[in-house]
């Protein structure tokens, strides 16, 4: 029998709802069935939180120094923090950014390294680890600097709909300067990309949604849909890539025209990440396209005001976990269909004619 995946979970801020929505989700027997579950953080404050659940049965858990000695059919857990770390649940402090940071560091660190075959993060308080020295706006950035990445997506999941983001974490004034024909062609193939290895689409059909109020307006509320973004949707349609557009945002969430397409491509983060919100909350998920291993996070935040109060809802740590685990098979089994289509399209180098030259 295969190994079951390795599933990497860091805690995030230990304060906010993290280790709630771990553990509600990880008493679910069908996870442990898919995955061996391996939480970067504290057997100390994981107990604590336990403690605040009312509604959760036995969890079997295992305390581990490094992710192989993970028991399979276990919740295990890998002591990376200090033993005089406690929880202050709802509050905001820089011992529990410190931990956030560790456990992320810890966690990516045996990603990269193959100890573990996939990483879910929970929610971090940004700003909290920036002053404690974190030096980045989020998951994602870390994560393509730590990985050397070429060029990372942001891309939002739910059943119904997939949303990538031109821009991320920047300011709202900073967008249409940082908006590029050759940004938004990229973010297309990414995007196309992952439909097809990620997410088993094949042939995905992406609308581009676009920068201005009615797209501009004829010139009239902007010309970057004139200027930037229909020259890119024309190159992505030349390099034989389905994009659409670009539409108007209000009218094509609100017409619900998104049923239409495999994927969503938006130029800002509020701009993608609101109607997605609105529409998938509670199962909605965010996954790190372009890079080389699996990554994904629920798609909310640390929700301090929930914290310690046993109503945080974890459908969407469950849907992130789940994600995780369809990507990682994807990929593996997108991998081989390819590396199976090489070989049979390779001729026999065994039969060669004289002065040996392969015939074509």
């Amino acid at each position: 029998m295969a190994r079951k995946l390795i599933l990497g979970i860091t805690q995030g801020d230990s304060n906010g709802i993290g280790y709630e929505v771990i553990i509600k989700a990880l008493s679910d027997e069908r996870i442990l069935e898919l995955c061996t579950p391996v939480i970067y953080g504290s057997s100390k404050i994981f107990g604590f939180y336990k403690k605040q659940l009312h509604n959760i049965g036995q969890i079997n858990t295992n305390l581990i120094s490094n992710a192989r000695e993970a028991h399979p059919k276990r919740v295990n857990i890998l002591n990376c923090l200090s033993e005089n770390i406690s929880a202050e649940p709802g509050l905001s402090t820089p011992d529990a950014a410190k931990a956030a940071i560790i456990s992320l560091q810890k966690g990516v660190e045996d990603l990269k390294n193959g100890e573990i075959d996939a990483l879910v993060t929970a929610p971090i308080n940004k700003r909290a680890m920036d002053n404690e020295g974190f030096g980045f706006t989020g998951h994602t950035e870390y994560l393509k600097k730590c990985f050397d990445a070429d060029d990372v997506t942001m891309i939002m999941v739910s059943e119904r709909l997939k949303v990538g983001i031109v821009t991320s974490h920047i300011p709202l004034k900073d967008v249409p300067g940082s908006l590029s024909q050759e940004k938004i062609l990229k973010k297309l193939r990414a995007l196309k990309n992952s439909m097809e290895r990620d997410f088993g689409i094949s042939s995905p059909k992406i609308a581009v949604l676009g920068l201005n109020p009615h797209c501009g307006d004829g010139g009239l509320l902007g010309d970057e849909e004139q200027s930037i973004i229909l020259p890119a949707i024309n190159a992505a349609s030349d390099e034989g890539i389905l994009a659409f557009g670009p539409y108007s945002a209000d009218g094509f969430f609100g017409l619900g025209n998104y049923s239409r397409f495999d994927a969503v491509l938006a130029m800002y983060h509020d701009q993608g990440l609101a109607p997605f919100k609105a529409l998938a909350f509670e199962t909605g998920v965010n996954f790190t396209a372009g890079l080389p291993a699996v990554r994904t996070s629920p798609d909310h935040g640390t929700a301090y005001e929930k914290a310690g109060k046993d109503v945080a809802d974890p459908h969407s740590m469950i849907s992130a976990i789940y994600t995780a685990i369809d990507v990682y098979n994807n990929r593996r089994a997108f991998d081989e269909l390819q590396e199976n289509k090489m070989n049979i399209s390779m001729p026999d180098n065994s039969i060669k004619p004289k002065g040996g030259k392969i015939i074509e």
